[in-house]
């Protein structure tokens, strides 16, 4: 999908979080969404370029009525607009209709059998254009679209990103106890666009997206001893990530990218290392003895946090990302495992295990603030979302053994299932691809 114009008018960090939207609704910004009109009805691969509207505005609002920052109003029930109104609404006639932000756009047929989807966010309070987005894209791929301008829209909004076009990564498990066939499988947030990475042919864990989602890093059992391999999106291209005798595991790509942080076992001490994403000789992170892993960059990339059984039990440390500066942060009670930083910077998730338990909690990024997000028996894997409102974790059922992708928030509440084709665990979930 080919981005046309991606110019924010007015940065929302000028306007304030919440100038755009005075009207609220419960704590939520209100934002109305009428139906995306189109300049002339055409038929395409993805339907008539009327209905396609009609069906980008009904997702943008099903994407932000996911959210807890922002209520959206519509389509049914709003007024109907021009095209041309798109770019330059007439505020009056939105007066009074308990928003404080409009949603506009339109939908366009191109000579060469794409559309153009084009979207607009307007404060009805100052008058003024928030941010606008056109993308080019192939008539199928209209539901793309939506979520991309519904991100910009909580974006503008929130000045945090949109989940909506991201992606997640996890193990498919199919087969039997005794024969069990484990894929890497990649799919969109909403569960379209779901494809499997790896055949099943030789067993898999630990799929970590990349930052821009074109690569995923894992952990392979091929030729019995786990090491991590790096595979693209699409499946091809799969190679070690370095040459080594030693058993290597539990990777995880640093915000930019480049580099690679994971575990090396020898000799039964597991120390954390890092390499170059294209290969390399890694460079050796931890020297206590025990068990380091579980690493994963700070979003500035300036430290790594990691579990380590250095105390006697598994605890969360934290330390720069040079190896420097090694201390424990959890202290809450229990073994305390897995921990990921969110986008944000602020939290950490983690799991945490309490006699036969094990369940999602999050600290602070000083390693205060500690709270239990999950009472399940285990949770455990937990993985952020991009705006850092969600921790998205694999959950087993106790006696079945079967496992599934559920998501919390961070405010607390019951969990929401994740839909996946069949039993799944070990989730990965990306940032937002620009």
């Amino acid at each position: 999908m080919r981005l046309l114009s991606s110019t924010f008018l007015l940065a929302a960090a000028a306007l304030g979080p919440t100038s755009a939207a005075q009207a609220q609704s419960g704590g939520q910004i209100v934002l109305a969404v009428p139906q995306f009109p189109t300049p002339k009805n055409v038929k395409t691969d993805g339907g008539e370029t009327g209905v396609i509207g009609i069906q980008i505005s009904q997702q943008i609002a099903s994407d932000l009525r996911t959210t807890r920052a922002i209520y959206p109003m519509g389509p049914d029930g709003l007024r109907h607009y021009t095209p041309t109104e798109a770019g330059a609404p007439l505020y009056p006639n939105w007066a009074g209709i308990g928003a404080g932000a409009l949603v506009t756009g339109y939908v366009q047929a191109r000579d060469d059998g794409r559309i153009n989807v084009v979207c607009y966010l307007y404060d009805l309070k100052s008058r003024r254009e928030m941010t606008r987005k056109g993308f080019a894209v192939a008539a199928t791929e209209w539901k793309r679209a939506a979520h991309r301008c519904a991100g910009a829209f909580y974006t503008a909004v929130t000045n945090r990103p949109g989940l909506f076009d991201s992606r997640i990564a996890y193990v498919a498990a199919t087969g039997s106890r005794t024969k069990p066939v484990k894929r890497i499988a990649v799919m969109n947030w909403d569960g379209t666009d779901h494809s499997y990475l790896t055949q099943g042919e030789v067993t898999v864990t630990s799929p970590r997206l990349s930052p821009d989602g074109e690569h995923v890093v894992y952990m392979s059992f091929a030729g019995g001893m786990p090491n991590v391999r790096i595979t693209d999106a699409d499946g091809g291209n799969d190679r070690p990530l370095v040459q080594s005798g030693a058993m290597s595991f539990a990777p995880r790509y640093s915000p930019d990218g480049r580099q690679i942080v994971f575990s090396i076992a020898v000799d039964g001490n597991s120390d954390v290392y890092v390499a170059d994403a294209n290969g390399g000789m890694p460079r050796r992170l931890t020297t206590t003895p025990g068990i380091d892993t579980s690493p994963s960059f700070s979003p500035d990339g300036r430290q790594i946090v990691f579990e380590s059984d250095r105390s006697g039990t598994q605890q969360v440390y934290v330390m720069n990302s040079d190896g420097s500066g090694q201390r424990r942060l959890s202290f809450g009670g229990g073994s305390n495992s897995s921990p990921v930083w969110s986008p944000d910077g602020e939290r950490i998730a983690f799991a945490r295990w309490t006699g036969a338990n094990i369940n999602i909690g999050i600290m602070n990024a000083s390693g205060g603030d500690e709270k239990i997000l999950t009472n399940g028996w285990q949770d455990e894997a937990p993985t952020w979302s991009p705006d850092s409102e969600w921790v998205m974790f694999q959950r087993t059922l106790q006696g079945s053994g079967i496992g599934s992708l559920q998501m919390v928030s961070t405010a607390g509440g019951e969990p929401k299932a994740v839909a996946t084709p069949q039993a799944a665990a070990d989730p990965s979930w990306s940032g937002v691809v620009q």
